[in-house]
């Protein structure tokens, strides 16, 4: 979803709509390591992920992540001069909502305490990977089309971002499941790699 916001609109930079994009997941490890949210490490939960998402209404309930978009949003107004970069970027954190409730089980509360949503593709290995996959090139596609490398770093730097998610993604349902929740919270942290290095890309494409 960021690549294809940014090739719409390139005055929102790429970095910044990574971090919107993956925001929800950015603020999830933090509120696990804090204690306010929990998972669980559960084979077969669904059959594409090993981890039971027993609660995170603070970074995934609908209200909350209604309250981050705004915020995020309001930020990037000011941070870019620009009302229509920030609705993108506050619409990009409100996306990664959309998508985990068309993938994740009902687990997904729309406020704490509240009820819990979500469509269930996860039940689907080659469901998950059809829809997720066909976003992620359709987006992909779109960017390259609207972007081209300065360099070979501007070229192969965007190939190992996705290469590197893409295999994080693609392998879930046959890799190992983690030792334990806390190891998820520690390992989850990688994410906020990704806005700097979507920063990297950009400074290497026109």
């Amino acid at each position: 979803m960021a690549l294809g916001v940014k090739g719409a609109e390139p005055r929102v930079p790429l970095g910044a709509a990574v971090g919107a994009a993956f925001g929800l997941d950015l603020l999830w490890p933090i509120f696990l390591l804090l204690g306010a949210e929990t998972v669980r490490v559960h084979v077969g939960d669904t059959a594409f992920t090993n981890l039971a998402f027993d609660s995170y209404p603070w970074s995934h309930g609908l209200v909350a992540v209604v309250v981050w978009s705004v915020l995020a949003g309001c930020v990037a107004r000011v941070a870019y001069g620009s009302w229509r970069v920030g609705g993108l970027l506050g619409t990009l954190v409100a996306s990664h909502w959309v998508l985990d409730y068309t993938t994740h089980r009902p687990d997904l509360p729309l406020w704490p305490e509240g009820p819990e949503v979500g469509l269930g593709l996860w039940n689907s290995i080659a469901g998950t990977i059809v829809v997720e996959g066909a976003l992620l090139a359709g987006c992909l596609w779109f960017y390259t089309r609207t972007s081209s490398p300065r360099d070979r770093t501007g070229r192969w730097a965007l190939v190992a971002l996705v290469a590197f998610t893409g295999l994080i993604w693609v392998t879930q349902p046959w890799s190992p499941p983690p030792p334990n929740a806390e190891a998820v919270a520690w390992g989850a942290l990688i994410l906020w790699l990704l806005p700097p290095w979507a920063r990297w890309i950009e400074a290497h494409r026109h």
